[in-house]
């Protein structure tokens, strides 16, 4: 009942029970949300470990996605599994083209700057957002970096993130260093 831990990706989350027979409602953080539903099996993170799972039911609500799991079969059941991480194998996810990543695989990454002539280091991913416009890369300063700043940089291809190096971890970009 165990997995290689480092080979999965959280890819939503189980949030809440929805009736009494068992149904769990879903938090997808794949776009679109339903395309959580094309991976099997899932990996549910528990507080006893990792378990893997097939659903055996679901439907899309306009509320949000519900699924039901072998076995969880009452309402009781079903709260045990809230707040429970669902993740997958990295191997299931779709290849993407050269300049496409996925979120994950940016988080960590250290970010090099390039502006008007002149080189710094900017610290490193924390994390990135999603704004509707564009994603937007949040980068926090470090010992190794210019300043300990935090740094919100849109994650607009060739305006302002000229490449990433996913072998040496590093993101090139072009963003003023005073914002």
């Amino acid at each position: 009942m165990t997995a290689k831990r480092s080979n999965l990706i959280s890819v939503g989350r189980l949030t809440g029970v929805f009736g009494i027979k068992g149904w769990i409602k879903v938090k997808s953080f794949t776009s679109p949300e339903d395309n959580i539903l094309q991976y099997s099996p899932w990996w549910l993170k528990t507080r006893h470990g990792v378990k893997s799972v097939e659903i055996d039911g679901f439907e899309a609500r306009a509320n949000g996605i519900i699924v039901h799991l072998p076995g969880v079969d009452d309402r009781d059941e079903a709260a045990l599994l809230t707040n429970v991480d669902i993740a997958v194998e990295k191997s299931q996810l779709p290849q993407l083209g050269d300049t496409d990543f996925y979120w994950h695989e940016l988080v960590g990454l250290r970010v090099k700057n390039r502006f008007e002539g002149q080189e710094c280091d900017f610290g490193v991913v924390k994390e990135l957002l999603e704004t509707g416009a564009n994603d937007v890369l949040v980068v926090v300063g470090d010992d190794s970096s210019a300043d300990r700043r935090e740094r919100l940089i849109p994650y607009v291809w060739e305006t302002y993130v000229l490449a990433v190096d996913l072998e040496r971890a590093e993101i090139l970009v072009s963003w003023d260093p005073a914002f």
